[in-house]
Protein backbone atom coordinates (compact mmCIF):
# COMPACT_ATOMS: atom_id res chain seq x y z
CA UNK A 1 0.00 0.00 0.00
CA UNK A 2 1.15 3.11 -1.25
CA UNK A 3 0.78 6.09 1.99
CA UNK A 4 1.85 9.55 1.59
CA UNK A 5 2.51 11.72 4.80
CA UNK A 6 2.20 15.46 4.98
CA UNK A 7 4.45 16.90 7.25
CA UNK A 8 8.19 15.89 8.13
CA UNK A 9 8.24 17.13 12.09
CA UNK A 10 8.66 14.56 15.03
CA UNK A 11 5.21 13.79 14.15
CA UNK A 12 5.40 12.71 10.48
CA UNK A 13 9.22 11.22 10.46
CA UNK A 14 8.34 8.47 12.79
CA UNK A 15 4.80 7.80 11.17
CA UNK A 16 7.18 7.47 8.48
CA UNK A 17 8.91 4.91 9.62
CA UNK A 18 6.90 2.98 11.30
CA UNK A 19 4.98 2.98 8.15
CA UNK A 20 7.45 1.65 5.99
CA UNK A 21 8.74 -1.01 9.17
CA UNK A 22 5.42 -2.68 8.29
CA UNK A 23 5.75 -3.06 4.60
CA UNK A 24 4.18 -0.02 3.52
CA UNK A 25 5.50 2.45 0.16
CA UNK A 26 5.50 5.89 2.40
CA UNK A 27 6.36 9.62 0.96
CA UNK A 28 6.36 12.35 3.04
CA UNK A 29 5.65 16.04 1.82
CA UNK A 30 7.07 19.06 3.42
CA UNK A 31 7.63 22.90 2.54
CA UNK A 32 11.05 23.24 4.53
CA UNK A 33 14.55 22.23 2.84
CA UNK A 34 15.16 19.43 5.49
CA UNK A 35 13.39 17.27 7.90
CA UNK A 36 12.64 18.94 11.76
CA UNK A 37 12.68 22.43 11.00
CA UNK A 38 9.68 24.01 12.59
CA UNK A 39 7.96 22.67 16.10
CA UNK A 40 9.97 20.04 16.39
CA UNK A 41 13.86 22.30 15.60
CA UNK A 42 14.44 23.33 19.29
CA UNK A 43 12.01 22.16 21.93
CA UNK A 44 12.80 21.66 25.40
CA UNK A 45 13.96 18.08 24.73
CA UNK A 46 12.15 16.43 26.99
CA UNK A 47 10.79 13.00 26.73
CA UNK A 48 7.95 12.69 29.76
CA UNK A 49 5.75 10.61 30.27
CA UNK A 50 5.21 12.02 33.90
CA UNK A 51 4.59 14.93 33.12
CA UNK A 52 1.88 13.72 30.87
CA UNK A 53 -1.13 15.73 31.69
CA UNK A 54 -4.05 18.40 30.08
CA UNK A 55 -3.26 22.32 30.89
CA UNK A 56 -7.17 22.56 31.23
CA UNK A 57 -7.14 21.58 34.73
CA UNK A 58 -9.14 22.68 37.80
CA UNK A 59 -7.64 25.79 39.08
CA UNK A 60 -6.10 26.76 35.76
CA UNK A 61 -9.26 29.77 34.95
CA UNK A 62 -7.81 31.98 38.39
CA UNK A 63 -4.36 31.02 37.89
CA UNK A 64 -4.54 32.39 34.24
CA UNK A 65 -6.03 35.64 35.92
CA UNK A 66 -3.19 36.15 38.02
CA UNK A 67 -1.05 35.62 35.04
CA UNK A 68 -2.38 38.35 32.86
CA UNK A 69 -0.66 40.68 35.87
CA UNK A 70 2.72 38.81 36.64
CA UNK A 71 5.63 40.14 34.66
CA UNK A 72 7.40 36.91 33.88
CA UNK A 73 4.17 34.56 33.39
CA UNK A 74 4.23 31.61 32.11
CA UNK A 75 0.82 32.23 29.83
CA UNK A 76 0.38 35.26 27.61
CA UNK A 77 -2.21 35.90 25.67
CA UNK A 78 -2.49 38.19 22.81
CA UNK A 79 -6.16 39.22 21.89
CA UNK A 80 -6.95 39.23 18.11
CA UNK A 81 -9.80 39.01 16.21
CA UNK A 82 -9.47 35.40 15.34
CA UNK A 83 -12.56 33.47 15.88
CA UNK A 84 -10.62 30.19 16.14
CA UNK A 85 -8.56 31.34 19.16
CA UNK A 86 -11.34 32.34 21.17
CA UNK A 87 -12.98 28.85 20.44
CA UNK A 88 -10.51 27.15 21.17
CA UNK A 89 -10.28 29.12 24.84
CA UNK A 90 -13.45 28.44 25.52
CA UNK A 91 -13.35 24.73 25.07
CA UNK A 92 -10.29 24.44 26.99
CA UNK A 93 -12.24 26.43 29.79
CA UNK A 94 -14.98 23.52 30.00
CA UNK A 95 -12.35 20.99 30.38
CA UNK A 96 -11.14 22.81 33.50
CA UNK A 97 -13.29 20.45 35.73
CA UNK A 98 -11.84 17.63 37.79
CA UNK A 99 -14.03 14.57 36.05
CA UNK A 100 -12.47 16.09 32.16
CA UNK A 101 -9.42 16.38 33.43
CA UNK A 102 -9.32 12.78 35.05
CA UNK A 103 -10.50 11.12 31.74
CA UNK A 104 -8.19 13.31 29.39
CA UNK A 105 -5.23 12.83 31.86
CA UNK A 106 -5.48 8.93 31.60
CA UNK A 107 -5.88 9.15 27.64
CA UNK A 108 -2.91 10.99 27.62
CA UNK A 109 -0.52 8.61 30.04
CA UNK A 110 -1.67 5.31 28.03
CA UNK A 111 0.09 6.83 25.07
CA UNK A 112 2.87 8.85 26.90
CA UNK A 113 3.52 5.48 28.36
CA UNK A 114 3.48 3.27 25.33
CA UNK A 115 5.55 6.04 23.50
CA UNK A 116 8.12 5.60 25.95
CA UNK A 117 8.56 1.88 25.77
CA UNK A 118 8.23 2.56 21.59
CA UNK A 119 10.98 4.87 21.56
CA UNK A 120 13.15 2.19 23.52
CA UNK A 121 12.95 -0.32 21.39
CA UNK A 122 13.42 2.07 18.08
CA UNK A 123 16.29 3.22 19.71
CA UNK A 124 17.71 -0.29 19.72
CA UNK A 125 16.62 -1.56 16.80
CA UNK A 126 18.10 1.81 14.40
CA UNK A 127 21.23 2.78 16.59
CA UNK A 128 19.99 6.31 16.32
CA UNK A 129 22.16 8.64 18.44
CA UNK A 130 20.83 11.91 19.37
CA UNK A 131 22.29 13.14 22.94
CA UNK A 132 19.83 10.74 25.05
CA UNK A 133 20.08 10.30 28.83
CA UNK A 134 18.04 8.43 30.87
CA UNK A 135 18.60 10.42 33.63
CA UNK A 136 14.87 11.09 34.73
CA UNK A 137 13.29 15.00 35.21
CA UNK A 138 13.43 17.11 38.17
CA UNK A 139 10.24 19.42 38.95
CA UNK A 140 11.58 22.23 41.30
CA UNK A 141 9.73 24.22 44.17
CA UNK A 142 10.40 27.15 45.02
CA UNK A 143 7.80 27.81 47.99
CA UNK A 144 5.99 25.58 50.49
CA UNK A 145 3.15 25.95 48.93
CA UNK A 146 3.95 24.64 45.16
CA UNK A 147 5.73 21.29 47.35
CA UNK A 148 2.11 21.32 49.32
CA UNK A 149 0.53 21.31 45.57
CA UNK A 150 2.60 19.08 44.41
CA UNK A 151 0.39 16.26 46.84
CA UNK A 152 -2.37 15.97 44.12
CA UNK A 153 -0.11 15.26 41.02
CA UNK A 154 1.42 12.46 43.21
CA UNK A 155 -1.71 11.07 43.42
CA UNK A 156 -2.28 10.66 40.06
CA UNK A 157 1.55 9.25 39.72
CA UNK A 158 0.08 6.67 42.12
CA UNK A 159 -2.84 6.18 40.59
CA UNK A 160 -0.47 4.72 37.22
CA UNK A 161 1.97 3.42 38.67
CA UNK A 162 4.54 6.35 37.43
CA UNK A 163 7.46 5.83 40.19
CA UNK A 164 8.43 9.27 41.88
CA UNK A 165 10.90 10.39 44.09
CA UNK A 166 10.02 13.11 46.66
CA UNK A 167 13.24 15.14 47.39
CA UNK A 168 13.99 17.57 50.03
CA UNK A 169 16.33 20.89 48.64
CA UNK A 170 19.36 18.41 49.69
CA UNK A 171 18.69 15.61 47.54
CA UNK A 172 17.63 17.81 44.49
CA UNK A 173 21.12 18.69 44.65
CA UNK A 174 22.36 14.86 45.19
CA UNK A 175 20.33 14.09 42.02
CA UNK A 176 21.39 17.97 39.95
CA UNK A 177 24.98 18.93 41.38
CA UNK A 178 24.96 21.84 38.97
CA UNK A 179 21.96 23.16 41.77
CA UNK A 180 24.64 23.73 44.87
CA UNK A 181 24.55 26.94 44.46
CA UNK A 182 20.52 27.33 44.44
CA UNK A 183 20.21 25.31 46.93
CA UNK A 184 19.21 27.97 49.35
CA UNK A 185 16.06 29.15 46.63
CA UNK A 186 14.47 25.27 46.87
CA UNK A 187 12.22 23.71 49.24
CA UNK A 188 12.13 20.08 47.22
CA UNK A 189 11.33 18.57 44.33
CA UNK A 190 9.71 15.69 42.57
CA UNK A 191 11.86 13.56 40.43
CA UNK A 192 10.07 10.90 37.89
CA UNK A 193 13.44 8.61 37.15
CA UNK A 194 12.48 6.97 34.18
CA UNK A 195 12.25 10.25 32.23
CA UNK A 196 14.23 10.77 29.49
CA UNK A 197 16.00 13.56 27.80
CA UNK A 198 17.21 14.06 23.66
CA UNK A 199 17.81 16.16 21.20
CA UNK A 200 14.14 15.92 18.94
CA UNK A 201 16.01 17.40 15.99
CA UNK A 202 18.53 14.98 15.84
CA UNK A 203 16.83 12.29 16.25
CA UNK A 204 14.24 13.19 13.48
CA UNK A 205 16.79 13.76 11.10
CA UNK A 206 18.40 10.77 11.79
CA UNK A 207 15.44 8.57 12.01
CA UNK A 208 14.80 10.30 8.52
CA UNK A 209 18.06 9.40 7.05
CA UNK A 210 17.23 5.52 8.74
CA UNK A 211 13.78 5.48 6.99
CA UNK A 212 15.52 6.62 4.06
CA UNK A 213 17.19 3.62 3.59
CA UNK A 214 14.67 1.89 4.49
CA UNK A 215 12.59 3.32 1.05
CA UNK A 216 10.96 6.21 2.51
CA UNK A 217 10.63 9.18 -0.06
CA UNK A 218 10.91 12.76 1.00
CA UNK A 219 10.22 15.51 -1.34
CA UNK A 220 11.39 18.64 1.19
CA UNK A 221 10.45 21.93 -0.61
CA UNK A 222 7.66 20.98 -1.72
CA UNK A 223 4.50 23.84 -0.42
CA UNK A 224 0.85 21.77 -0.51
CA UNK A 225 -1.10 23.75 -2.30
CA UNK A 226 -4.39 21.92 -2.28
CA UNK A 227 -6.07 18.18 -1.59
CA UNK A 228 -8.15 16.62 -4.13
CA UNK A 229 -11.01 14.26 -3.93
CA UNK A 230 -14.05 12.74 -4.72
CA UNK A 231 -16.82 11.14 -3.03
CA UNK A 232 -14.64 7.80 -2.11
CA UNK A 233 -11.75 9.99 -0.12
CA UNK A 234 -8.55 11.76 -1.25
CA UNK A 235 -7.66 10.84 -4.16
CA UNK A 236 -4.43 13.39 -4.09
CA UNK A 237 -2.03 15.88 -2.58
CA UNK A 238 -1.52 19.34 -5.35
CA UNK A 239 1.66 20.88 -4.54
CA UNK A 240 3.96 23.17 -6.19
CA UNK A 241 5.74 20.46 -8.06
CA UNK A 242 3.06 18.32 -8.83
CA UNK A 243 0.21 16.09 -7.73
CA UNK A 244 1.36 12.93 -5.67
CA UNK A 245 -1.62 10.06 -5.12
CA UNK A 246 -1.39 7.28 -2.96
CA UNK A 247 -3.82 4.78 -1.34
CA UNK A 248 -3.83 6.56 1.88
CA UNK A 249 -2.96 9.56 3.50
CA UNK A 250 -1.59 11.02 6.77
CA UNK A 251 -1.90 14.32 7.99
CA UNK A 252 0.85 15.23 10.63
CA UNK A 253 0.98 19.25 9.66
CA UNK A 254 0.78 20.47 13.33
CA UNK A 255 -1.23 23.53 14.01
CA UNK A 256 -1.43 23.81 9.91
CA UNK A 257 -3.49 20.76 10.01
CA UNK A 258 -6.22 22.74 10.74
CA UNK A 259 -6.81 25.21 7.90
CA UNK A 260 -5.86 22.16 5.32
CA UNK A 261 -9.08 20.30 6.48
CA UNK A 262 -11.41 22.74 7.02
CA UNK A 263 -12.85 23.03 3.93
CA UNK A 264 -13.68 19.38 3.70
CA UNK A 265 -15.95 19.22 6.84
CA UNK A 266 -13.68 18.16 9.75
CA UNK A 267 -12.91 20.73 12.37
CA UNK A 268 -9.85 19.91 14.24
CA UNK A 269 -9.80 22.12 17.53
CA UNK A 270 -6.28 22.29 17.04
CA UNK A 271 -4.74 25.96 17.82
CA UNK A 272 -1.48 26.89 17.72
CA UNK A 273 0.16 27.93 21.16
CA UNK A 274 3.82 29.47 20.95
CA UNK A 275 6.84 28.63 22.64
CA UNK A 276 10.20 29.93 22.98
CA UNK A 277 13.65 28.26 24.03
CA UNK A 278 17.53 29.16 23.95
CA UNK A 279 20.14 26.82 23.33
CA UNK A 280 23.40 28.00 25.49
CA UNK A 281 26.72 26.32 24.54
CA UNK A 282 28.30 24.49 28.16
CA UNK A 283 31.15 26.27 29.35
CA UNK A 284 31.43 24.68 32.61
CA UNK A 285 29.79 20.97 32.79
CA UNK A 286 30.08 20.29 36.19
CA UNK A 287 27.30 23.26 37.35
CA UNK A 288 25.34 22.23 34.48
CA UNK A 289 22.40 20.45 34.68
CA UNK A 290 22.57 16.42 34.16
CA UNK A 291 19.30 15.50 32.17
CA UNK A 292 16.02 18.24 33.33
CA UNK A 293 14.85 20.38 35.97
CA UNK A 294 10.81 21.98 35.78
CA UNK A 295 11.11 25.05 37.35
CA UNK A 296 7.24 25.32 38.76
CA UNK A 297 7.40 29.05 39.32
CA UNK A 298 8.64 30.52 35.80
CA UNK A 299 6.84 26.94 34.22
CA UNK A 300 10.25 26.99 32.82
CA UNK A 301 12.45 23.43 31.43
CA UNK A 302 16.23 23.76 31.44
CA UNK A 303 17.52 20.53 29.74
CA UNK A 304 20.86 19.14 29.47
CA UNK A 305 21.74 17.78 25.49
CA UNK A 306 25.32 17.04 24.85
CA UNK A 307 27.42 19.90 25.79
CA UNK A 308 24.51 22.44 25.11
CA UNK A 309 21.42 23.45 27.67
CA UNK A 310 17.84 23.71 26.12
CA UNK A 311 16.52 26.15 28.18
CA UNK A 312 12.33 25.90 27.07
CA UNK A 313 8.88 27.22 28.26
CA UNK A 314 6.15 30.09 28.00
CA UNK A 315 2.97 29.48 26.58
CA UNK A 316 1.47 31.98 24.70
CA UNK A 317 -1.58 32.65 22.24
CA UNK A 318 -0.84 34.80 19.62
CA UNK A 319 -2.02 32.82 16.29
CA UNK A 320 0.75 32.23 13.48
CA UNK A 321 3.08 34.98 14.44
CA UNK A 322 6.50 34.05 15.15
CA UNK A 323 8.05 37.03 16.02
CA UNK A 324 10.86 36.33 18.32
CA UNK A 325 10.03 38.53 21.45
CA UNK A 326 12.70 39.86 23.51
CA UNK A 327 10.61 39.66 26.80
CA UNK A 328 10.62 35.52 26.47
CA UNK A 329 14.49 35.21 25.87
CA UNK A 330 14.70 37.34 29.40
CA UNK A 331 12.51 34.70 31.31
CA UNK A 332 14.85 32.01 29.79
CA UNK A 333 18.08 34.02 31.10
CA UNK A 334 16.59 34.72 34.16
CA UNK A 335 15.91 31.20 34.71
CA UNK A 336 18.96 29.51 33.63
CA UNK A 337 21.48 32.00 35.08
CA UNK A 338 19.63 31.22 38.54
CA UNK A 339 19.17 28.01 38.49
CA UNK A 340 23.30 27.46 37.04
CA UNK A 341 24.85 30.42 37.46
CA UNK A 342 27.94 30.10 35.22
CA UNK A 343 27.56 26.65 33.67
CA UNK A 344 27.04 28.11 29.92
CA UNK A 345 27.55 31.31 28.13
CA UNK A 346 23.79 32.65 27.90
CA UNK A 347 24.89 35.98 25.55
CA UNK A 348 25.96 33.35 23.04
CA UNK A 349 22.33 31.25 23.09
CA UNK A 350 20.36 30.94 20.07
CA UNK A 351 17.03 32.03 20.49
CA UNK A 352 14.04 30.32 19.10
CA UNK A 353 10.58 29.88 18.56
CA UNK A 354 7.80 27.64 17.39
CA UNK A 355 4.09 26.88 17.30
CA UNK A 356 3.09 24.11 19.67
CA UNK A 357 -0.07 22.24 18.24
CA UNK A 358 -2.67 21.68 20.91
CA UNK A 359 -6.78 20.78 21.26
CA UNK A 360 -8.47 21.88 24.30
CA UNK A 361 -8.44 18.69 25.97
CA UNK A 362 -4.79 18.19 25.57
CA UNK A 363 -5.02 15.03 24.04
CA UNK A 364 -3.73 14.69 20.76
CA UNK A 365 -5.74 13.53 16.85
CA UNK A 366 -4.55 10.10 16.34
CA UNK A 367 -5.96 7.68 13.60
CA UNK A 368 -9.34 7.72 11.43
CA UNK A 369 -11.37 10.25 10.72
CA UNK A 370 -14.84 10.46 8.21
CA UNK A 371 -13.17 10.67 5.01
CA UNK A 372 -12.02 6.92 4.39
CA UNK A 373 -8.35 6.93 3.62
CA UNK A 374 -7.79 9.94 5.29
CA UNK A 375 -5.64 9.71 9.05
CA UNK A 376 -4.61 12.20 11.35
CA UNK A 377 -1.35 12.04 13.59
CA UNK A 378 -1.35 15.29 15.23
CA UNK A 379 -2.36 17.94 18.27
CA UNK A 380 0.05 16.66 20.78
CA UNK A 381 0.92 20.41 22.29
CA UNK A 382 4.03 20.73 24.19
CA UNK A 383 4.51 16.68 24.36
CA UNK A 384 5.00 16.25 20.11
CA UNK A 385 8.46 14.42 21.78
CA UNK A 386 6.97 12.26 24.52
CA UNK A 387 4.62 11.01 22.45
CA UNK A 388 5.92 11.02 19.01
CA UNK A 389 6.92 7.06 18.47
CA UNK A 390 3.93 5.47 20.29
CA UNK A 391 1.89 7.91 18.45
CA UNK A 392 3.17 6.96 14.69
CA UNK A 393 3.41 3.23 16.08
CA UNK A 394 -0.45 3.51 16.54
CA UNK A 395 -1.47 5.42 13.56
CA UNK A 396 0.63 2.99 11.52
CA UNK A 397 -1.31 -0.14 12.94
CA UNK A 398 -4.18 1.81 12.03
CA UNK A 399 -3.53 2.64 8.74
CA UNK A 400 -2.85 -0.99 8.11
CA UNK A 401 -5.58 -2.54 9.84
CA UNK A 402 -4.03 -4.19 12.37
CA UNK A 403 -5.06 -4.21 16.31
CA UNK A 404 -2.93 -1.90 18.02
CA UNK A 405 -1.02 -2.87 21.20
CA UNK A 406 -2.97 0.31 23.06
CA UNK A 407 -6.70 1.17 23.23
CA UNK A 408 -7.00 3.52 20.81
CA UNK A 409 -10.28 5.22 22.42
CA UNK A 410 -10.62 8.92 22.87
CA UNK A 411 -7.59 9.38 20.85
CA UNK A 412 -9.41 10.30 17.33
CA UNK A 413 -11.69 13.24 15.95
CA UNK A 414 -14.67 10.99 16.97
CA UNK A 415 -14.51 12.41 20.67
CA UNK A 416 -15.34 16.38 19.64
CA UNK A 417 -17.06 15.52 16.14
CA UNK A 418 -21.21 16.75 16.34
CA UNK A 419 -23.36 13.60 15.23
CA UNK A 420 -24.62 15.82 12.19
CA UNK A 421 -21.29 16.11 11.17
CA UNK A 422 -20.28 15.45 7.47
CA UNK A 423 -18.04 15.90 4.87
CA UNK A 424 -17.64 16.15 1.11
CA UNK A 425 -15.31 18.25 -1.42
CA UNK A 426 -16.09 21.66 -2.40
CA UNK A 427 -17.79 21.57 -6.50
CA UNK A 428 -13.90 22.11 -7.48
CA UNK A 429 -13.24 18.91 -5.80
CA UNK A 430 -9.65 20.57 -4.39
CA UNK A 431 -8.69 22.11 -0.66
CA UNK A 432 -6.52 24.87 -0.93
CA UNK A 433 -4.37 25.32 1.73
CA UNK A 434 -1.20 27.45 0.70
CA UNK A 435 0.48 27.37 3.59
CA UNK A 436 -0.43 24.19 4.80
CA UNK A 437 2.91 22.40 4.58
Amino acid sequence: MHVIVLGSGVIGVTSAYYLANQGHQVTVLDRQPGPALETSHANAGQVSPGYSAPWAAPGIPLKALKWLFTKHAPLVVRPRLDPAMWAWMTQMLRNCTATRYAVNKSRMVRLANYSRECLQELRDEAGIQYDARQRGTLQLFRSQKQLAAAQGDIAVLEQYGVPYELLDAEGCVAAEPGLAEAEHKLVGGLRLPLDETGDCHLFTTRLAERATEMGVTFHYDTPIEALEGDSTGITGVRTATGVFEADRYVVALGSYSTALLRPLGLHLPVYPVKGYSITVPITRPERAPVSTIMDETYKVAVTRLGDRIRVGGTAELAGFDLALRESRREVAELVVNDLFQGAGSVADAEFWTGLRPMTPDGTPLVGTTKVPNLFLNTGHGTLGWTMSCGSARLLADLVSERTPEIDSEGLTLARYRPRRHTWGFPARASVQAPNAA
